[in-house]
């Protein structure tokens, strides 16, 4: 593979990594005691010519698992009516067991060791996904244990806010405050921006990073001249 194709790869941009947008709606703060509700996940991908866009996409509504806590302040803040029928949902087992089959297929194809989560306030979303995979028993979690991309740091550092839908509107894309609290919508604008910054970056000379000096030196060493060699 030569250096410039594999630019292009997404293993070579996040070290291995395989970034997958999630956002989860929920019934209360706590990951072990209060509900996963909702669920959406994108895969991304790279370009043929290197550019970070949205892949797959992954949205189930969840049943709330046995025990459960429901915060009546959660439910009227994202609109959710968890034993509703018209919602379709499924359990977290399925739910996840879904999502994770899809990611590993990404995985395998990109050449990626691990999947990391990308949220908006990614330890709140990670908690719930971590937490939900094991009450479900699942063994197979392709998600780093502890490691996250955080788009509201991210966004506080390339656009000076961290609020997601203020983020957006920074990086000149739309947001319909209307369908915010919905995971779907929201995964898709948190998407969105973590491409429009891993992107912006790159139109800006970010990305490849430039060798510095140590790098130079090796590869004139690889090239035959000694690094004993006195300058001239």
């Amino acid at each position: 593979m030569t250096a410039t194709a594999a630019l292009t790869q997404l293993n070579e941009r996040f070290r291995g990594y395989y970034p997958v947008v999630i956002d989860v709606e929920t019934g209360g703060f706590n990951a072990r005691t209060d509900a996963l509700l909702e669920i959406a996940a994108i895969t991304l991908k790279m370009d043929k010519d290197g550019w970070l866009v949205p892949d797959q996409t992954f949205h189930f509504h969840v049943s709330p698992f046995e025990g459960a806590n429901l915060e009546p302040a959660a439910l009227a803040f994202t609109g959710i009516d968890p034993y509703s029928a018209l919602r379709g949902a499924v359990t977290e087992q399925e739910a996840l067991e879904q999502i994770f089959k899809g990611i590993r297929k990404g995985l395998k194809a990109n050449k990626c060791q691990r999947a990391i989560v990308v949220a908006h306030n990614a330890s709140f979303d990670h908690g719930f996904v971590m937490a939900a995979a094991e009450r479900a028993g699942i063994k197979r979690n392709p998600f780093h244990p502890f490691a996250t991309f955080d788009t509201a740091t991210l966004a506080g550092l390339a656009l000076g806010q961290t609020v997601l839908a203020k983020a957006c509107k920074a990086a000149g894309m739309n947001f319909d405050n209307k369908e915010a609290h919905s995971a779907l919508y929201d995964t898709q604008k948190t998407t969105d921006l973590f491409c429009r910054i891993v992107n912006r970056w790159k139109e800006l000379g970010g990305w490849p990073l430039a060798p510095v000096e140590s790098d130079i030196k090796n590869e004139e060493n690889d090239d035959g001249v000694s690094e004993s060699t006195p300058s001239l």
